[in-house]
């Protein structure tokens, strides 16, 4: 069905196909990527901002809950039980739910927010479980980490949310974990975004891992580690925006790879580099970004090769495309 309707749009413009396709009730997957083709990349459209692409589309896939029984909830309590079911579920947050600590999320699970839904004062813990979706969330006041995703957990999602003012991690990935995009979030008045790799002595565990795509991630004043990267190779940081981080971008360290591509950085004087604190370097290739009252970066060796398909959007169209679209609140529920 998909390889017809390719055929069948040839010659179409791109904004046109995207907007027919998603009004019934299609969409678009698995795109090659326009730098491949050696053509310009075209603004994102409705399909690409709704579908998942990058690591998360491999070893499978990621479906979450797919068309298992949905559950609304409205406490702690609830939130609690629904995500520690062993069974699939679609999981709607609605209003603000108030915790405390760390909620263990077991595999094949959608959780995704109604309108205006917040989680305030916990996070969401995924240890050793996959196939989760984490969607169009506000996360504030964690007292842990927000999303920490540990223990060989695969195949995760986590777009469209928007995280501030907690106390360690927005979207931490350690300890062996693989397969995972994180697309589409804002992070703002906060300070460590997000952690790929816990510690320089985890190497035997997470070499060969911590394969993660990180896009159209909306880094708005935050702080560092967007991400901080230990020993993932290749691991893709593409069309994200950055404004006015004090600290710094991209940090490739422990061996890591680390393709930093088309995205904007603005009034950021360390965009990217290699090598954080005690932490040895990795290697970063920077291509396509644009740099607006930005120092230069840092960038050396080579990157192994992005095995999926994707469109990057040019630089230049990413400050209006991430700031229109990232964050919570801005999908068709």
């Amino acid at each position: 069905m998909r390889r017809n309707l390719r055929h069948l749009v040839l010659g179409t413009s791109a904004g046109a196909t995207a907007l027919a396709l998603v009004t019934a009730g299609i969409t678009l997957t698995g795109a090659a990527s326009a730098a491949e083709n050696g053509a310009a990349a075209p603004p994102s459209t409705l399909a690409a901002i709704t579908d998942l692409v990058g690591w998360g589309t491999q070893n499978g896939g990621t479906t979450g809950g797919g068309s298992a029984a949905t559950t609304t909830v409205t406490s702690a309590s609830a939130l609690t039980t629904a995500v520690g079911s062993t069974s699939a579920a679609v999981i709607r947050v609605s209003g603000t739910i108030s915790c405390s600590g760390m909620l263990r999320v077991r595999s094949n699970k959608t959780i995704i927010g109604n309108a205006g839904a917040t989680i305030a004062g916990c996070g969401l813990n995924i240890n050793g479980d996959r196939n989760v979706i984490i969607r169009n969330i506000t996360f504030r006041n964690w007292n842990d980490d927000a999303i920490n995703v540990q223990t060989s957990a695969t195949n995760i999602w986590v777009d469209h949310n928007t995280f501030t003012a907690g106390y360690d991690g927005a979207v931490d990935i350690k300890r062996g974990s693989d397969f995972i995009t994180v697309s589409w979030n804002r992070v703002y008045s906060h300070d460590k975004s997000m952690l790929l790799g816990h510690s320089d002595d985890n190497g035997a565990q997470d070499t060969g891992h911590l394969r993660v795509t990180y896009h159209h991630n909306w880094f708005d004043a935050s702080t560092q580690r967007h991400p901080r990267v230990r020993f993932g190779n290749p691991v893709h940081v593409y069309n994200n925006y950055y404004r006015n981080n004090s600290g710094y971008g991209v940090a490739s360290t422990e061996g890591a790879g680390v393709l930093v591509e088309n995205n904007s950085f603005e009034g950021v004087s360390d965009p990217f580099h290699l090598g954080e604190a005690d932490s040895g370097p990795g290697t970063l290739v920077a291509r396509g970004n644009l740099l607006v009252g930005s120092g230069a970066g840092q960038t050396g060796g080579s990157v192994k090769a992005i095995p999926y398909g994707y469109t990057p959007d040019a630089a230049s169209s990413v400050k209006s495309i991430v700031t229109a679209n990232a964050g919570a609140g801005r999908i068709s529920l």
